[in-house]
């Protein structure tokens, strides 16, 4: 290969671009704040036992730069502080769609957030459209079409 084409200032092939830190406000509940000290954790454990300038000791090093920037910038939110019977973050709703099928969903902060087991983040449109609904409202999205707010608790809000 031609010297032309190799930039000079390429810097350490093995570096990796850090891990985006979103702008948003970082809400979090109790379980999601936990679950920030123990990824934090588990990652500074992990680094005792790695020689320093391997490429995976970079990767938990950029990992943990990560995760402590996001326990740094956390905003702790108890659900139990919301109003009962309104959907506010940590809100565990259930959802009626036209055809009678049920979904839950909890509305957690962006690093809890596991579309699988119905935990959404709080700035996803479903989310918001859902933010100060009531029993009995009707709420729409672009994505999920138009729902029916069938039950709000916030006991055990992690678990959809």
């Amino acid at each position: 290969m031609s010297r032309a084409f190799i930039k000079e200032d390429a810097g350490d092939p093995d570096e990796q671009p850090e891990r985006h830190q979103s702008a948003a406000p970082n809400y979090v509940t109790p379980q999601g704040l936990a679950a920030l000290r123990e990824q934090a954790e588990g990652l500074r454990q992990r680094l005792e036992g790695l020689a320093a300038d391997s490429r995976e000791a970079k990767e938990v090093k950029r990992d943990l730069r990560y995760f402590e920037g996001r326990l740094a910038s956390a905003i702790p939110v108890d659900p139990k502080a919301a109003p009962p019977g309104e959907v506010r973050f940590g809100a565990r709703v259930e959802l009626q769609a036209a055809d009678g099928r049920t979904r839950v969903v909890a509305i957690v902060g962006q690093d809890e957030a596991e579309g699988a087991s119905g935990k959404i983040a709080w700035d996803s449109a479903l989310a918001l459209a859902l933010m100060g609904a009531k029993k009995g409202d009707r709420i729409e999205t672009e994505e999920s079409g138009p729902l029916s707010v069938a039950a709000i608790s916030y006991a055990s809000a992690q678990e959809p």
